[in-house]
């Protein structure tokens, strides 16, 4: 089973970026994911139930340390001691901020590889809202392409508290909350995937594929990378910015 969305340790929350051009990146993204008949994400890029999922600010000079890149929203049990290991393990901190007691309250971190991620506190759902298990709009998975895997499947495991899998396709990982369910894949770097950088690649569900591609393409996209028949692409945004489009299911 796989579900990145989940209130929890190592349950993904959601994921922001500080772009450049931002009204042309609104845009961009506003076109792109709200297709079909019955479109998943709102034009605000929330989802259709009003949860803040994916956020897209500008890129002020309060951001300027931040890689343009999108940044998943890890949950920790402990955001001090997470983030003091990111550093020993030879990431960085980029920012953070500090209660009354000298603990940190979330941080954005770059792993040694260069791919950028916040981490925050275990968030406790108060909805009791059952439907929610039928969610519309949310990060449907993510994927990390990594020179060396399994040092980055260590690092996380240290960080943020995952455990590692092997699959069935050679040298990929899955990366398994407390509970089992995988919350995201590390993939080696091969032939097939060198032209993708080191970053936390989103996969985000849209009511018509088709559509999105073209959508992409007209507001002046790059489709990296389609999986023929698998309703999957890896797309590069007008800044440069990657990630990818899952047809949903």
């Amino acid at each position: 089973m796989r579900d990145p969305i989940f209130y929890g340790v190592g349950g993904v929350l959601s994921a922001d970026i500080a772009v450049p051009e931002h009204e042309q990146e609104l845009d961009f993204y506003s076109k792109v994911l709200t297709t079909g008949p019955a479109p998943l994400w709102r034009d605000d890029l929330t989802n259709n139930q009003g949860t803040p999922v994916i956020g897209l600010g500008k890129l002020s000079p309060e951001y300027e340390a931040l890689p343009l890149q999108w940044m998943p929203h890890f949950q920790v049990s402990n955001v001090t001691a997470s983030a003091a290991r990111t550093v020993e393990l030879g990431g960085q901190e980029l920012m953070s901020a500090e209660g009354e007691d000298g603990q940190k309250q979330w941080a954005v971190l770059v792993d040694p590889n260069g791919a950028a991620f916040g981490i925050i506190p275990v968030v406790v759902d108060e909805s009791n809202d059952a439907s929610q298990l039928d969610r519309f709009g949310c990060i449907s998975w993510l994927s990390l392409v990594a020179s060396d895997a399994l040092s980055m499947c260590e690092f996380y495991e240290q960080v943020v508290g995952w455990s590692t899998a092997l699959t069935a396709t050679e040298g990929r990982r899955e990366m398994l909350r407390s509970d089992g369910v995988a919350a995201a894949e590390i993939c080696p770097m091969n032939e097939d995937n060198d032209s993708i950088p080191s970053v936390w690649l989103l996969s985000l569900p849209v009511d018509d594929f088709a559509e999105s591609l073209s959508q992409v393409r007209k507001g002046g996209g790059e489709i990296v990378r389609e999986a023929k028949g698998a309703g999957h692409a890896i797309i590069r945004d007008p800044v440069g910015v990657y990630f990818a489009l899952q047809a949903r299911k």
